[in-house]
């Protein structure tokens, strides 16, 4: 693994996530809160679980204390949309800055339950990029459930092909 490959994977979540912060902004309130069987049970808690968790990871990787915003933040749906633009792009610009010497390097951190737990970096950045798409894949499946069809794709391969 390299920084050049993390780097891109960092584009690569900025630009899947502005595609689907463009379709999150065409959604009305009761699409944005309608209730759909998932991991999370709106387009919201999704929205706020994906901002949440690479707003955590970043923090850790700052070696910052995590404010974990999941079940706290009540911001519109547009401050989640710029909240979410703003978390990635500082990520982005995180791993860009990010000393390539350290990949193999681990950090000790909290989980947020309290354990310490202790992970190479190129890891914790695997993980990062891998559970957002996870989730945007979710958010795929309940837009449509919304009523909401005008759906691209957020493919990493639509990504190389751009």
């Amino acid at each position: 693994m390299t920084k050049e490959y993390f780097t891109l994977l960092a584009d690569f979540n900025v630009w899947a996530n502005n595609i689907v912060c463009s379709w999150l902004e065409q959604l009305d309130e009761e699409q944005w809160n309608k209730e759909i069987i998932s991991s999370f049970n709106t387009v919201r808690e999704t929205v706020l679980h994906i901002i949440s968790a690479e707003k955590a990871w970043l923090e850790r990787f700052e070696e910052k204390p995590v404010e974990w915003i999941q079940f706290s933040y009540k911001g519109s749906k547009e401050e989640h949309i710029e909240l979410w633009k703003k978390t990635s792009q500082k990520l982005k610009d995180y791993v860009a800055g990010f000393d390539e010497s350290r990949l193999q390097t681990s950090l000790t951190y909290k989980r947020l339950n309290g354990i310490d737990m202790t992970t190479p970096f190129f890891v914790m950045f695997a993980h990062t990029f891998n559970h957002s798409t996870y989730h945007r894949g979710q958010l795929v499946t309940m837009i449509r459930q919304t009523g909401f069809t005008n759906i691209g794709s957020t493919d990493l391969l639509s990504f190389y092909r751009k």
